[in-house]
């Protein structure tokens, strides 16, 4: 495998305490961006399913979901390098894009497995129908819109992303600021030595707004990249 693939396919970085700290702050005093109406809808459905108040069970949510976009590109890139693979050059860009789908993929599992430990370790009972069922649903018609859109012009579903990636990160950000007792809650998980380790459940959720915005600024870069169907 070349330099380039190995490039593209590295996972967001760890980062320290002091900045996570930083980040934290970058985020908070940032605007959001302008959503389109296929994420305003999104979001509008979440909050009206799951309140708008933020809690560890409706970000499991968001996770479960925000893994859909990289499994369809992932799965479309596939079916273009069927076509492709006569011309090196494009069906090496093409398989680029599938080996950075799967690591934003393997990177969004880890953030859904985490706080399922979290959620699970704290005794809270969930609705099965309210945190598996509905979940399930509104992802498979996220997954039929963001394959409907990567197939027909990419930039589309890169854009619904990049939406879906920066509110994950400001209502990630928010979040901790809710809770200024998390920075003294130690941060133990069967997945510390796969995702990393942190000094308290606040820098953990800080580390995971930020690889949301690198998902975000990994959407808007492919944004302006040629496509290749």
């Amino acid at each position: 495998m070349g330099d380039s693939a190995k490039t593209v396919a590295a996972p967001p970085p760890r980062l320290s305490h002091d900045e996570l700290l930083a980040a934290q702050q970058e985020t908070l005093a940032a605007d959001r961006r302008r959503y389109g109406i296929a994420a305003r809808l999104l979001f509008v459905t979440l909050d009206l399913l799951y309140g708008k108040e933020r809690s560890l069970s409706k970000f499991k949510v968001l996770e479960l979901i925000a893994r859909v976009p990289y499994q369809t590109w992932e799965q479309v890139a596939y079916i273009a390098v069927t076509h492709m693979h006569r011309a090196p050059d494009v069906a090496k860009r093409i398989h680029e894009l599938v080996l950075e789908a799967r690591a934003q993929q393997d990177n969004e599992q880890w953030h859904l497995l985490i706080l399922s430990e979290i959620i699970a370790r704290s005794g809270r009972r969930e609705s099965q129908l309210k945190y598996f069922w509905l979940p399930q649903t509104i992802a498979f018609f996220y997954y039929q819109l963001s394959w409907l859109l990567y197939a027909i012009h990419p930039k589309w579903s890169y854009r619904l992303n990049a939406d879906f990636e920066d509110h994950a990160e400001h209502e990630y950000m928010e979040f901790v600021a809710d809770h200024p007792e998390w920075e003294d809650e130690p941060f133990e998980a069967v997945f510390e030595q796969e995702y990393g380790a942190f000094d308290s459940l606040a820098d953990l959720l800080r580390q995971i707004g930020h690889d949301e915005r690198v998902h975000k600024q990994e959407s808007l870069e492919q944004m302006q990249r040629p496509r290749f169907w």
